[in-house]
């Protein structure tokens, strides 16, 4: 399989109870973990209520991470489109490219919660519609256009911004569901694609046939869309074992999954756990959409999905709290260890080369015996060698073969 590039994304979904000072703070210090252990990109959300997701402005919390962060791609995971005028998206995204240096990539959707398109008094039924509208105003204003666009949500005249983008060309990504419409919208223009569904069962069944509603879009454009743009989300938290690994998530994941998903978000088939094993089954069980496990269990996970997909471009892990902070941070740490060099092949030349040297070590045991034998040859060498005090070079020394050298050298 091609190399793959690995984020994360913070939605956020952290329990209420704790001081969101701190939570901020924590947030900020994750992002620089996942800098300096060499993650691809960091994505976090815009929400306006449910308690448990509180970044209203994914611009001003990456604009923050990226004063601690030097290379990974900061995201808008994303900015709900229906929510703001296009041109104030522009502004604030061109501002983030700049502060970040050149890092930033703007992903959008049509808005996650019912309860935010209520609050803004938003018909859902135009959500999608706005959004493709919005993307492409957007579009044209970061190119340097001038854009004079009248709609029944919002009125530009003569506009242009001020400023463009560090980037000659920012990455642009929409979120997509299990519907088609997000992949559909993605290839209308061109741009990359999020699967914020794969997250559930049923969504990681789509998988295979996503791909060509985005493909289909493009053609009718005239676009083209790349399977390296896709991203897809995927749930896990990783220990040395099994074991630990569940003993360390289960408590939290039916927190999360009973007093949010189930009661808060009220997911259509959504039932509550009976119990901290049974969230333990049902997340982890045949045809789930989770790991909880070791690396090598998370290695075969994203194997299977890059398989059945057809293919993509990075595998996003999402940031939950199912584990206390130490176990999480460790459990990111653990996938940079060891899943994504095995996923990249960046450890199969130091396997090969192992293998290589147990293989041939008849042939390197005698090439180091001539070497020392060419030593022994000289008396001064020799008497030194005999007495040395590291017992392993003075051994050699006393089983170099008499003449070993002179047979080397013919």
């Amino acid at each position: 399989m091609a190399r793959l590039g690995f984020g994360a994304f913070l939605a956020p979904h952290h329990p209420i109870g704790e001081n969101p000072m701190l939570q901020f703070r924590r947030d900020i210090k994750f992002v620089q973990h996942l800098d300096e252990l060499g993650y691809d990109e960091f994505w976090c959300g815009e929400h306006h209520s449910s308690g448990w997701e509180m970044i209203a402005s994914p611009e001003m919390f990456l604009a923050a991470a990226a004063e601690h962060t030097k290379r990974i791609k900061l995201a808008t995971g994303v900015i709900s489109l229906p929510y703001h005028n296009p041109f104030n998206v522009a502004q604030r995204m061109v501002q983030l490219d700049w502060m970040c240096g050149g890092r930033a990539i703007f992903g959008s959707g049509p808005g996650a919660l019912p309860s935010d398109a209520y609050t803004l008094n938003i018909d859902p039924m135009t959500q999608r519609d706005r959004q493709d509208e919005a993307i492409g105003v957007i579009r044209r204003l970061m190119k340097g256009e001038r854009v004079t666009h009248k709609s029944e949500w919002f009125t530009l005249n003569d506009a242009a911004l001020q400023l463009l983008p560090l980037q000659e060309d920012m990455p642009f990504a929409v979120a997509s569901q299990i519907s088609p419409s997000g992949m559909t919208l993605a290839g209308k223009y061109g741009i990359g694609i999020i699967s914020l569904g794969s997250m559930a069962p049923e969504g990681l069944t789509a998988l295979p046939t996503q791909w060509g509603f985005a493909e289909s879009a493009a053609k009718k454009a005239g676009t083209t869309v790349d399977r390296k743009n896709w991203r897809v989300l995927l749930n896990w938290h990783i220990a040395e074992t099994k074991e630990k690994a569940i003993e360390e998530a289960r408590h939290g994941l039916m927190r999360w999954h009973n007093e949010y998903i189930h009661a808060t978000l009220q997911r259509p088939g959504s039932v509550a756990f009976r119990s901290p094993d049974d969230a333990i089954e049902q997340m982890t069980g045949p045809g789930s959409a989770a790991v909880i496990g070791t690396p090598d269990d998370l290695v075969k996970m994203i194997k299977s999905v890059y398989q059945s997909s057809g293919g993509f471009g990075h595998a996003v892990g999402f940031v939950h709290d199912w584990a206390n902070p130490e176990n999480t941070f460790r459990s990111w740490d653990m996938v940079a260890r060891y899943v994504i060099p095995e996923i990249n092949g960046y450890v199969a030349k130091l396997r090969e080369s192992e293998r290589h040297l147990q293989e041939n070590r008849a042939v390197f045991d005698r090439a180091g015996q001539a070497i020392m034998a060419k030593i022994m040859e000289n008396k001064d060498a020799a008497e030194a060698l005999k007495v040395t005090s590291n017992p392993r070079v003075a051994a050699a020394a006393a089983q170099v073969p008499k003449g070993l050298g002179k047979q080397a050298a013919e």
